[in-house]
């Protein structure tokens, strides 16, 4: 028997374009930020798709969100192939600076309500690489008076009594909480383990509908409250060199201007 259209889940899954993890950070020309997936959001998203194959026709869809410049679409493409339905970018320009964690949470409270059919759940990634804040979910959950289940180790959803128990670690083991939907939901990196996209489903990903807005088109703005005046790299590491014997060692230190302090 199909569940009533009013049992059927909606998903959000924002993802951020962020440093890849797996090179090396690169300071900006203009000394304004990092060259920039995020992995938080790679779990967001295989969770929102692994509750859709656990609870079959019980999910209806499952939206994912950007905010971000115009290469911020290719995150979006990402997934997409991983098994999203559809994405919505809201695009800022290349020239503007990254919105902080309440423009973002601002946004994504227009987004959400922008939904005809509303949103039953909101999974996203407990922080971005590049800034660490861990803000934005915390945020959205007070701007939009949702319950919220941070940190998440095991998500399980009983959309038939639209309620979810979230596992989280904290620093005396393990907590569990029991919430009712709509949620927010932010993951830790033992939820699951992201599947790679398939070279069928990239193809597929490039079919599937992509929404362009922008932040006047939601009637917020992105503009950060706080300025970065500069960032750059930390002083290379120099190499090291040998001594024979404890004698020498204090002879190099004395040439360094470093002295002995008695205990």
């Amino acid at each position: 028997m199909r569940p009533s259209a009013a049992r059927l889940l909606n998903i959000l899954v924002p993802v951020k374009r962020t440093i890849d993890y797996a090179v090396k950070i690169r300071v900006n020309p203009d000394q304004k930020g990092v060259d920039l997936n995020n992995p938080f959001d790679e779990i967001a998203v295989e969770e929102a798709v692994r509750l859709r194959e656990k609870l079959k026709d019980q999910v209806k869809s499952i939206k994912v969100v950007t905010i971000g410049p115009p290469k911020s679409i290719d995150t979006l493409r990402t997934a997409l192939a991983m098994g999203a339905d559809s994405g919505v970018h809201v695009e800022i320009p290349d020239s503007a600076p990254s919105p902080e964690p309440l423009g973002i949470a601002k946004a994504l409270r227009a987004v959400i309500e922008r939904q005809k059919e509303g949103v039953d759940l909101v999974i996203l990634g407990k922080q971005a690489i590049d800034d660490d804040s861990s803000q934005t979910g915390q945020m959205l959950a007070g701007l939009l008076d949702w319950p919220q289940a941070t940190f998440a180790s095991k998500l399980v959803v009983d959309a038939a009594k639209k309620e979810a128990n979230v596992t989280r670690e904290i620093d005396g083991g393990l907590e569990e909480l029991k919430c009712r939907l709509p949620l927010i939901v932010t993951t830790d990196l033992r939820l699951n383990e992201p599947r790679y996209a398939s070279l069928p489903n990239i193809m597929k990903a490039k079919k599937k509908p992509i929404e362009k807005l922008s932040a006047s088109d939601l009637g917020v703005d992105l503009t950060p409250r706080v300025e970065t005046l500069k960032v750059t790299e930390p002083p290379k590491r120099v190499g090291g060199g040998k001594v024979e014997n404890v004698d020498e060692l204090i002879a190099k230190l004395k040439e360094a201007g470093i002295t002995a302090v008695k205990a």
